[in-house]
């Protein structure tokens, strides 16, 4: 696991770092655009990939995207994602590297 994917950071950073209030990162939580871990206390941890992804959500809302459209981007990202990745396992299964 990358540093980048670590959930480790607090609301409190993430709302500085991204400039976005604390209330909007929840709202973004609440129609499931970001996922959050929650430690055992409840509280919120990040990952520097949601902070990115959140400053494109907020760069999205500025331009006029509805959540529900931003949500449905995402999860056709996820799906040609995971569709790549099950094409290169045939790939590999199919044709083998042979080590020499």
């Amino acid at each position: 696991m990358s540093y980048r994917d670590k959930k480790v950071i607090t609301i409190g950073v993430v709302s500085e770092l991204t400039g976005l209030s604390e209330r909007q990162i929840r709202y973004y939580e609440e129609r499931r655009l970001i996922h959050p871990d929650r430690s055992k206390g409840g509280t919120r941890k990040f990952s520097f990939d949601d902070v990115e992804k959140l400053v494109r959500i907020a760069n999205q809302i500025e331009d006029g995207w509805q959540t529900s459209e931003i949500r449905k981007q995402d999860l056709k990202e996820t799906n040609a994602q995971i569709r790549d990745k099950m094409i290169a396992g045939q790939l590999n299964a199919a044709f083998p590297s042979r080590k020499m």
